[in-house]
């Protein structure tokens, strides 16, 4: 009797850890938005996941943004805006995750395909913004966030050192640096220093 009420134990957990709950459509945009410009706000595509998790559009936007939704799954909240023109390329990401690629995998079939001009990118720098915050500072039913830090992302395929004139390794905070430089996920990283909170 006691290994049958241990085995139904075990049973209830797995449905409980294999079940991720999912915020609102509300909650998930505006979690979402808070990485989106002010000017953007209003009129920005949002992408966010159903209640079978999932990825949908939840809103239809109208200006050239695209917010994307933190991913229930995974445990810190990630949120992100970037400019329609890298949508193919980010699309092309999630679909090769979805299929299992591995990230190595992943670099090597979009760098192929930007090579071959399959995926086209945009000519001149796009800019994505990213936000992230700790699962303790979110609140899961008005989508709010605390404490969340932001970074700023330029991507264009093949910048070079040379050409930008930016360092390729980090330098004081907030610099702007050139990751990946003269290859096909070329990006200028800026980061802002962290708020000091010991006041």
């Amino acid at each position: 009797m006691k290994n049958v009420f241990l085995l139904s134990a075990l049973i209830c957990f797995s449905s409980a850890i294999g079940q991720t709950k999912i915020p609102t459509v509300e909650s998930q945009i505006k979690t979402a938005l808070y990485a989106c410009p002010e000017m953007y706000k209003e009129g920005a595509k949002v992408l966010g996941y159903n209640q079978d998790g999932k990825l949908i559009t939840i809103r239809e936007g109208n200006n050239g943004m695209v917010c994307l939704a933190d991913d229930p799954n995974k445990e810190r909240i990630s949120v992100s805006c970037y400019s329609d023109k890298l949508e193919a390329y980010m699309a092309r990401g999630r679909e090769f995750i979805a299929e299992g690629k591995t990230e190595v995998e992943k670099r090597e079939l979009r760098k192929k395909e930007i090579d071959s001009e399959a995926l086209l990118m945009p000519k001149e720098p796009a800019a994505v913004y990213v936000v992230n915050a700790r699962q303790e500072d979110h609140d899961f039913e008005t989508g709010e966030l605390k404490n969340s830090r932001i970074r700023y992302v330029l991507y264009r395929p093949y910048m070079t050192a040379e050409e930008t004139g930016l360092p390729t390794q980090p330098g004081l905070p907030g610099m702007p640096w050139l990751m990946d430089a003269n290859t096909h996920r070329s990006h200028i990283m800026i980061t802002p220093p962290a708020e000091n909170k010991s006041n």
